[in-house]
């Protein structure tokens, strides 16, 4: 397997080779940490399933930190972690985090996406859920 990832990177950051060759082996995901905020991004290998083909065609580009990264839309996002907390059991972590997301993007998201998907990805009572503890911005 050919590495792409730096062999040595910033201190500022952490990120676990092991990590990302078992996140690419079993379709998983890593993180890279800001060893001082804490803050993470969490990468996810790209699968032929239909969410994960909608997901990566209406990503967008952001500039961060002076670069320009491509970012999962805030329904998307919500989407997956909703999908992530009902896969794992029910995670606290994954819901709060979606929940968050709904509170600050609430004003652009479209509805109409959010619902149709979360009928199709089986996370409906968790979205309904989200929307009751909601306290929008």
């Amino acid at each position: 397997m050919q590495k792409s990832w730096p062999r040595h990177p910033s201190p500022d950051f952490y990120l676990d080779e092991g990590s990302i060759v078992d996140a690419i082996k079993r379709h998983g995901m890593f993180n890279l940490i800001d060893v001082n905020s804490g803050d993470k991004v969490a990468f996810r290998r790209l699968t032929n399933e239909p969410f994960d083909l909608s997901r990566f065609a209406r990503r967008y580009a952001v500039e961060v930190g002076g670069m320009r990264i491509t970012v999962s839309s805030p329904e998307d996002t919500i989407l997956a972690k909703l999908r992530w907390a009902k896969l794992s059991g029910g995670s606290e972590k994954q819901f709060t985090d979606a929940l968050r997301v709904y509170e600050v993007q609430f004003k652009r998201l479209n509805m109409d996406y959010l619902h149709s998907w979360a009928e199709k990805l089986d996370v409906e009572s968790t979205l309904q859920k989200l929307q009751e503890e909601a306290e929008v911005i």
